[in-house]
C-alpha cells in the first residue's frame, strides 16, 4: 500500500486540514481579480484596494486579514520605526500605508523580523500547508509570494496559491522559480 506524503502527514500529525490561513488563501480563488498593482490611495488601518484588483501580495494580506491580521497596519508601524531597515528599491523618505505592504520585498522584510524563518531547500517534506514563500521569477527576477496550499499537485509538491497575473490560482509552482525566502507567520496572540 502506497502512503502519499499527504497522508503520511496526517498520521504524524504534522499540519490540519482546518488550517485557518490555507481555508482563507482557498477562498481567494473564488474572486475574479484582474492584475493590477497601480498605486492607489486607500484607507488606514485595513485599507484594501478594489475588490477586483489585485497582485501577488494581495493574495497574502486579503488571506491574514479574514483571520483578522492587518499587514497594512503592521508593516506600517514597523517601518514607521525601522525605516532603514526596508529596502530603498522605490526612492521613498518615509513609509507610505498606501502600497508598502503590497510590494513582496518589504513584506519579505517583515516575515523574516516577525516570523519563523524556515530553510530554502528542494524537499517538499521541508513545506507546509500554510508556509509563505517567495521567489525571483525566471526569466525576470522579478518578485514573487504566495501561500502554500494543503492540496497536492500530480508531481507530488505542495500547489501554491498565488496571483502571477492571471488573479488567484492554486498552481504547482513550488519549485518552477528560485526560491527567495520561506516563512511560517502565525497569527499574533493578540490578534487572536
Amino acid at each position: 500500500m502506497k502512503i502519499t506524503l499527504t497522508a503520511s502527514l496526517l498520521l504524524f500529525g504534522l499540519y490540519s486540514l482546518a488550517n485557518p490561513l490555507v481555508e482563507a488563501a482557498k477562498q481567494r480563488l473564488e474572486y475574479t481579480v484582474i492584475y493590477d498593482g497601480s498605486y492607489q490611495k486607500i484607507a488606514y488601518p485595513m485599507g484594501d484596494v478594489e475588490a477586483g484588483k489585485g497582485v501577488c501580495t494581495d493574495v497574502i494580506i486579503r488571506s491574514y486579514r479574514a483571520l483578522g491580521v492587518d499587514l497594512q497596519q503592521l508593516v506600517h508601524e514597523d517601518m514607521l520605526v525601522n525605516f532603514n531597515l526596508y529596502p530603498a528599491y522605490w526612492g521613498l523618505r518615509k513609509p507610505d500605508s498606501n502600497i508598502d505592504h503590497r510590494r513582496v520585498p518589504n513584506l519579505e522584510t517583515f516575515f523574516a523580523r516577525f516570523a519563523k524563518v524556515l530553510p530554502i531547500s528542494n524537499r517538499v517534506e521541508d513545506y507546509q500547508p500554510g508556509d509563505i514563500v517567495s521567489w525571483r521569477l525566471t526569466g525576470s527576477n522579478l518578485p514573487h509570494i504566495g501561500i502554500v496550499s494543503d492540496q497536492m499537485a500530480a508531481s507530488g509538491n505542495w500547489q501554491i496559491i498565488h496571483n502571477i497575473g492571471r488573479g488567484p490560482q492554486s498552481e504547482d509552482i513550488l519549485f518552477k522559480h528560485t526560491i527567495k525566502s520561506h516563512y511560517r507567520y502565525a497569527v499574533p496572540e493578540q490578534q487572536q
